[in-house]
C-alpha cells in the first residue's frame, strides 16, 4: 500500500521489471521528499489496479503522471497474486512490458533479453564524480495542527566521524541515517581506486546497495581486498556480497530473491530475530568462505546468508537494508554499531 515510490526510485533494482502484490497502488500519488535517487530505475511496473485520484496532501503529482515523465510503461488489471504465485514456483525470469510487439513477438523479445546473471548495472546507477552529503536529513514530520508549519525537528548530531561511501546504487534515505548516525559522509563513484580512499583518511568505509551480479564486478573486488584491514568497513546488500567475494568467497543467484519489507532475518549470535526490508537476488555462498569469515545473520525463509564478520579485521555487513525506506525499522541499530566499530578501532 505505502512505499512504492521508494521501490520506483532505488537503484538496486536497475534493469528489473517490478510487481506489486498489493491490490491498488497509487492512493498517495509522489512527491519529491519521498524519492530515494534522483531518477526511477525499474523498467516497467507492474500493478493490480491504478488509483486514479490520488489522495494526500503532501501529492505533487500522480503515479501514472510520474511514470508518464520519465517514459516507464505501467500495466494494470494484472492478477500479481497470481504472478507472484507463478515466479514462486518456477523462479524470477525475463519478462517483456510492451504497447507495440503481438504476443508471440513480445514473448520472444524476453527469451532475447540479457539475463541478470553476469550484468553490471553498477557503472549505470553510480555517481560520476565524489561528493559531501549535505542534504536534509532530519527526520520529517508532521506539521503543526494548530500552524500548519512544520513542527520541530530533532537535531542532527555533531559529525564525531568522516566515511567514505562507496556508491553502487546508494539510497538517500542511507546517507540521511548515517548522517542521523554522527557521520559526515563523502560519497564516491564505485570505480574509486582503495589507494584515492585511504589518501582521504576516513575514519571508516560503507558499501552501499546497488544492483546487478556482484560476481561481475571484479575491479571492485580488487579494490575492497586492498581496504581489509586498513579501515573499518561496513557493507550492506549488494556491499555483503561484494565482501564476500573479496574474502575469496563466491555468490550465486537465488530463485526468487528477497523482495519487500517482510523478510525474518535471525542473528545467530543472540538469537534475536527480526523483520527487515530486502531486495537483492544474489547470495554469499557460505562454504565459499574462509575460516576468519563468520556468518553471523541467516534468512529464516532460505537459511541464506544475510551478515558476515572478519573474525581478526574490523569488518562486517548484512544482507538487508538497515535504513528500511521503505520498511521496518529494526536493523537501524546497525549504524550505530558502526560508529562503535569505528571508536573501539581509535581506541
Amino acid at each position: 500500500m505505502t512505499g512504492y515510490q521508494e521501490v520506483i526510485t532505488d537503484p538496486s533494482y536497475r534493469g528489473q521489471i517490478v510487481s506489486m502484490t498489493y491490490p491498488q497502488i497509487g492512493n498517495y500519488g509522489v512527491n519529491p521528499e519521498d524519492a530515494e535517487s534522483r531518477e526511477p530505475h525499474i523498467r516497467a511496473f507492474v500493478i493490480g489496479e491504478l488509483c486514479g485520484v490520488p489522495s494526500n496532501w503532501r501529492s505533487t503529482q500522480s503515479l501514472s503522471d510520474y511514470l508518464a515523465d520519465h517514459n516507464i510503461l505501467g500495466i494494470e488489471d494484472i492478477d500479481t497474486r497470481a504472478l507472484t504465485k507463478h515466479l514462486r514456483s518456477l523462479g524470477a525470469m525475463r519478462a517483456c512490458v510492451t504497447t507495440e510487439l503481438t504476443a508471440e513477438q513480445a514473448v520472444q523479445a524476453a527469451k532475447d533479453s540479457p539475463s541478470m546473471v553476469g550484468m553490471d548495472y553498477v557503472k549505470e546507477v553510480s555517481t560520476p564524480q565524489a561528493f559531501l552529503w549535505e542534504e536534509e536529513s532530519r527526520d520529517w514530520v508532521l506539521p503543526n495542527t494548530s500552524t500548519g508549519k512544520p513542527g520541530p525537528y530533532a537535531d542532527l548530531p555533531p559529525a564525531k566521524y568522516r566515511i567514505v561511501a562507496y556508491d553502487f546504487g546508494i539510497k538517500f534515505n542511507i546517507l540521511r541515517r548515517l548522517r542521523q548516525a554522527g557521520f559526515e559522509v563523502e560519497v564516491v563513484p564505485s570505480t574509486t581506486p582503495a589507494s584515492e580512499v585511504l589518501a582521504k583518511d576516513p575514519d571508516g568505509i560503507f558499501l552501499s546497495n546497488g544492483p546487478g551480479d556482484p560476481a561481475a564486478l571484479d575491479y571492485i573486488h580488487a579494490e575492497l581486498k586492498q581496504l581489509l584491514g586498513k579501515k573499518p568497513i561496513f557493507g550492506i546488500c549488494l556491499g555483503n556480497q561484494l565482501l564476500g567475494h573479496a574474502f575469496g568467497g563466491k555468490t550465486f543467484k537465488l530463485k526468487f530473491g528477497h523482495r519487500g519489507g517482510n523478510q525474518p532475518v535471525k542473528d545467530l549470535r543472540s538469537g534475536k530475530i527480526t523483520i527487515t526490508s530486502q531486495n537483492h537476488g544474489f547470495a554469499v555462498d557460505p562454504d565459499s568462505l574462509p575460516p576468519e569469515i563468520e556468518v553471523t545473520h541467516i534468512n529464516l525463509n532460505d537459511n541464506t546468508v544475510e551478515g558476515m564478520r572478519h573474525t581478526q579485521m574490523p569488518v562486517f555487513s548484512v544482507q538487508y537494508h538497515p535504513e528500511a525506506a521503505p520498511g521496518p525499522n529494526d536493523a537501524a541499530y546497525f549504524f550505530e554499531e558502526f560508529a562503535n566499530l569505528i571508536e573501539a578501532t581509535k581506541s
